[in-house]
């Protein structure tokens, strides 16, 4: 059974692969809100952007893997795809827009 800690750094490696980030788009990954699901073998862990209000909601069992089928929240529209995207770096940026488009 994994720690809390190791599964919010589980969901941030996940996202990391998924969207194929290098390492400085990774480190713009944190950690919003964490928590393990009594009587259950898995955590949820929220990951989000520095700075943005997106995050992805993941499920992380323990034994470390993470379930591909995660939820993104965001609060803004398909109309506002590109909102506040032009200070992060462009795959980082290209994630969050296809995510808020639903692309995925």
């Amino acid at each position: 059974m994994i720690s809390l800690s190791e599964a919010e750094q589980k969901a941030i490696d996940f996202i990391a692969e998924e969207w194929e980030l290098s390492n400085q788009e990774k480190a713009l990954l944190s950690i919003e809100n964490s928590r393990k699901i009594d009587d259950k073998w898995w955590y949820i862990v929220e990951v989000t952007v520095n700075n943005l209000p997106d995050k992805w909601v993941m499920q992380v069992y323990d034994d470390g893997e993470c379930d591909p089928c995660y939820t993104f929240v965001s609060p803004f529209s398909a109309l506002q795809k590109s909102a506040n995207l032009d200070r992060i770096p462009q795959k980082l940026a290209l994630a969050l827009k296809e995510e808020r488009m639903g692309h995925i």
